[in-house]
């Protein structure tokens, strides 16, 4: 039986900190949203959190030059509990938290599995740019239900990267949110890393290159790498079913 949320009053959502050295001026800032579950009162997994991490001090140092501060999102909840959405709420928390310490500054939210749900959902924070949905997980569809929204996407550009052989998250259920977000936001984009799981290990390399040519680009304007820029030029199905090339951590400091 799923355990059901309670509310703690003492229980608040945090900031980790800034991920590698803190550049002396930020001029941009990443938000790391880990996985969660459905349904669920206990305190956030340290592994999500980890796993999180991993990508965000590949983001710090690269973005070091540009000002570039990386932050992990601690919930108060590991899950996302219904249509009280704590995981969302909580990244809206910290994109105001950001807004506190840096100032205006532009903010991209980067989420894996339910923190890339979280993520899609958050992005209507004024102080967002972008989103990066790894292996996203969403809602089956269910004609009893509304659709997981997409209006809040408007204006940001957004990026979902699914592996196809992934088992706990459905890869087809983000391609039909990017299908649907696409018609009223042309600035969407979805990659599939063939073969790979829900960790996106395989490709790993590969995958965090994408996410740092994506997060640069869209906090600091940056030129994208040329796969990049076709996915978000490219009308749907193309755009939202771009493979993810081996080696294109490589390719793209060539172009």
């Amino acid at each position: 039986m799923a355990q059901q949320a309670t509310p703690d009053s003492a229980r608040a959502a945090r900031l980790g900190r800034v991920i590698g050295t803190r550049p002396s001026a930020v001029s941009g800032a990443v938000l790391l949203l880990p996985g969660g579950h459905e349904t669920s009162a206990r305190k956030p997994s340290p592994f999500a959190a980890s796993a999180v991490r991993a990508l965000g001090r590949r983001l710090a140092q690269d973005g070091r030059g540009e000002g570039l501060a990386a932050h992990v999102v601690h919930y108060r909840y590991r899950g996302w509990n219904g249509a009280q959405a704590q995981l969302a709420r909580d990244a809206e928390w910290a994109a105001d938290e950001i807004v506190r310490l840096y100032g205006d500054v532009s903010i991209c939210l980067v989420g894996m599995d339910m923190g890339g749900r979280a993520a899609l959902r958050a992005s209507g924070h004024d102080a967002v740019n972008s989103v990066l949905a790894l292996a996203p997980w969403l809602p089956e569809d269910d004609v009893a239900a509304s659709p997981e929204p997409v209006k809040q996407l408007a204006g940001r550009r957004v990026l979902i990267v699914h592996g196809t052989n992934d088992e706990r998250t459905d890869p087809e259920l983000s391609f039909r949110l990017a299908e649907r977000a696409k018609k009223a936001n042309r600035e969407v984009c979805r990659f599939e890393v063939h073969s790979d799981g829900h960790r996106l290990q395989q490709h790993h390399s590969e995958v965090q290159a994408l996410a740092s040519d994506f997060v640069l680009g869209s906090l600091f304007g940056h030129a994208y790498a040329r796969p990049l820029e076709d996915a978000l030029a490219a009308p749907p199905p193309l755009g939202l079913r771009m493979p993810l090339a081996a080696g294109f951590g490589e390719s793209m400091r060539q172009r």
